[in-house]
């Protein structure tokens, strides 16, 4: 079932996304996993960053599967599904209703930085690549890619 996510979300977003980075398989290596998400994130900033977006997530039963946010200006911050909820469609669920929520708010056009793991499935939502990027987290070089996606006006 897919609903807003609220600040009383925030905790388990946290682990949900450690999930999806350090479990399951990934293109990127264990210490570019652990350098990326040492640990599950909560905390004042965490907590700010996310009371300032968006956030859509689908749960089974009383665990958050994955979910996706959308911050100022179109841009997708945060978008992770737990590794036994890949390849069941859920990204796509996800996806369609951020862009709703972005084309209500008169946003033309989408963009994020996706990692390896991910520039498939937001190319398959009609993203293009505008860049390779390499960013440093925690001592390890992590490639990625910034896309876009332009919506039609509504």
């Amino acid at each position: 079932m897919l609903r807003a996510g609220t600040a009383d979300d925030y905790a388990a977003l946290g682990e949900t996304m450690f999930a999806a980075v350090r479990e399951g398989p990934s293109l990127y290596t264990e210490r570019q996993r652990q350098a990326w998400v040492p640990a599950a994130r909560s905390g004042e900033e965490w907590n700010a960053r996310l009371g300032r977006q968006e956030i859509i997530l689908s749960e089974r039963g009383q665990e958050i599967e994955g979910f996706m946010t959308l911050a100022e200006e179109g841009y997708i911050d945060f978008a992770f599904i737990r590794p036994e909820s890949q390849g069941t469609g859920l990204f796509r669920r996800l996806f369609e209703a951020i862009r709703q929520r972005a084309q209500q708010h008169g946003v033309n056009r989408l963009w994020v930085h996706a990692s390896l793991t991910a520039e498939p499935a937001f190319s398959a939502m009609g993203f293009t690549i505008l860049r390779q990027e390499a960013v440093e987290v925690g001592g390890e070089t992590l490639k990625r890619f910034e896309m876009e996606m332009t919506l039609p006006a509504q």
